[in-house]
This record gives C-alpha cells, structure tokens and sequence, in this order.
C-alpha cells in the first residue's frame, strides 16, 4: 500500500470496510505483538486481519472465538467461519451444533443464518433432535428469510425460499401422529407429498418418497454389522409369533436397526415390528412398525428404528422382531453404531 511500484500516492487513505476498534487492535499487535480483542470486536479484527495477511492476529482471533465457543452463538460462528473461510472453526461449531441441537436451533442466531449454512447443517447426520422439532425450526427460519426477502409470509414463499433445504428435512423419521398435527397442514408441502408420505407411514409395500429415511443417529464411529451366526445351517419359518434374541455388550453402543432375512422363494412383502427390550424389566428401549421387500435372495434386509437405542455395557437385553407373513430365515442381523466418547477415553 505504500511501497513499491503500486503504491498510493495519496496523503489520506479511507477504510470504509474497518472498523476503528478492529483497526487499532491491527495496529497495536504488528507493533507490541499485544493482542486486544474481545467480544464485541473479534469477528471485525478476524476480517481485519485476515484484509491485511497478518496470520498470526488471525490465528489469535479464531482461538478466542473457540474458547467462547457456546450453543445459543455456535449459528452465529458457523456463519462467519464460513464466511472467512475457516474450516476448523467451522467444524467445531458443527460438533457443537451436534451436541446442543435444541439450545442451538433455539438460540436466536439460527433465524438469521444464510441458506448454503442451513444446508450444511441438515445433511448432517448427526444432529441431536426429533425431525419434527427440526422442522418447526426450518419454518421460523423460512419466515425470517421471507421478511429479509421482502416477501408475504405465505406457505408457497417459505417453501421457495426453503429451496434444497426442504427436501433434507426427513418426514419419514417422523411418527405419523407428528406429521399429522405438523408438516400435513403447513401448506408448505404439495398434496403429492402429502399424500405419498401418509402411504410411506400407513402402507406396505411402502412407496418411494422423495424424502431421505435414513436415521440421524446423533452419533459418530464407525457402522457394524453384528452377526449371530458366521454361518447359516439351515432355516426356520416366521410363525407370526415373535422372533427373540437375549444379548449383551462389552461396551456401550448404540442399535440402529435389525437385518432380517426374507423368503427364498421369490419376492416379498412383509410387515414387521422390531423392539429392543430391557431384558430384566420387560421395559421397551425402542419399536418401530414399518415394512420391508425382500427380493428372494438368501441377503439380509435392513429394517431400521426411528431414532438409535442406547445398549449399555453387561445389561441383558432382548432384540424382537414380529412379522405378519410366513418367510424362511436363518439369523437376524442387527446394525450397529459405536459412540466415540472423549470423556470416556473410549475409542
């Protein structure tokens, strides 16, 4: 800026794009190596910094901002990391927003984020929250944007300004009495959607709906699949009774689903109601009545719950599962997801 062949040649030179505070706190660190930010000046010292390459007050910047780092501002952060391109500040905002679900989406923050950051937080699929809250979480961020926008807050503007965001919103996780009293009568789903995702809740075989099911499991590790047997011996009939297995673990996890086998015969449509049960209290962890089609193959089939159920380590437990039509099998399969837990040390 002052020297060199491009240098200006002016006496004042105005930065209309920094703030004062943020410019003395520049000043005084490239020349006392004295670092003075705070609160209400961090953000505008990080794009000071960041203008005029001084990474070392940046650096300073972004450590202050993950030592203030909270659930009802992680909204707020995430937008500016992105925003500055700060993809490590950025992932622990994520991580947070995953562990404070709730207090995050509640904070006020939340309605005043960009819709590329919203995206980013609904593909996850780690997000500690019931889909239906999320989804009257969407709809107050819809109205703010709508009035950014200057739009009427109607059903139709919300869904346009919704975009992409909408259709990661996962209506099959959610229990048909909440998609009932919720996202049926909020005008802003189409009656088609309406309507496939009643038959997706109601129906079997279940019709494709353009929504993803897969479960946000509030969790991170790895998915494995746990077999009963390494082998298959023979096979057995589903009686309409119900099929039980006891088991326990080692170390606590979490089950995601059940893998069941199908009939062998040709393709087939089958009814099911999956439980894990605490063996000793006869107490219900988790359920779910849903469906699944098998295509005649000797596979297991995924046939998953709503939400993860936690299994304690040493605890004797009870996975069930109730079909409605006669099929062969020779062993169910049941998925899981390990939790890793920093404050466990468990890896």
């Amino acid at each position: 800026m002052f020297n060199g062949g491009m240098a200006t040649t002016s006496t004042e030179i105005e930065l209309p794009d920094v703030e004062p505070a943020a410019f003395l706190a520049l000043l005084k660190f490239l020349y006392s190596d004295e670092v003075q930010i705070g609160p209400e000046t961090v953000m505008t010292t990080l794009y000071t910094a960041k203008k005029y390459a001084v990474p070392a007050l940046e650096a300073h910047c972004v450590e202050f901002l993950k030592k203030n780092l909270r659930a009802d501002n992680a909204f707020m952060l995430l937008t500016q990391a992105r925003l500055f391109d700060e993809p490590q500040l950025a992932s622990l905002c994520l991580e947070n927003i995953d562990k404070n679900t709730s207090d995050a989406i509640n904070a006020e923050g939340f309605t005043d984020i960009d819709l590329d950051t919203l995206v980013a937080v609904l593909e996850r699929d780690t997000l500690g929250i019931r889909e239906v809250r999320l989804f009257n979480a969407v709809v107050r961020w819809s109205e703010a944007e709508c009035q950014r926008q200057q739009l009427p807050v109607t059903p139709e503007n919300k869904r346009k300004v919704l975009g992409k965001a909408l259709s990661l919103i996962r209506f099959p996780l959610m229990t048909i009495e909440e998609f009932a009293a919720g996202p049926a009568q909020s005008g802003i789903l189409t009656d088609r959607e309406v309507v496939s995702l009643f038959l997706h809740f109601t129906v079997n075989p279940k019709p494709r709906v353009e929504f993803i099911d897969r479960p946000r499991c509030c969790l991170r590790g790895k998915e494995c699949s746990i077999n009963r047997f390494q082998q298959v011996e023979s096979r057995w009939g589903y009686s309409g009774t119900s099929d039980r297995i006891r088991f326990s673990v080692n170390k606590r996890i979490f089950v995601v689903g059940f893998g069941l086998y199908g009939s062998i015969h040709g393709p087939t449509d089958y009814q099911v109601n999956i439980q894990i049960i605490h063996t000793d209290s006869n107490t219900v962890l988790g359920q779910n009545d849903t469906g699944f089609s098998c295509d005649g193959s000797s596979n297991t089939f995924r046939v998953m719950f709503k939400e993860p159920v936690e299994i304690l380590p040493n605890v004797n437990y009870t996975a069930c599962a109730t079909l409605k039509v006669q099929c062969f099998w020779g062993r169910a399969t049941t998925w899981t997801q390990e939790k890793t837990s920093v404050e466990e040390g468990e890896p």
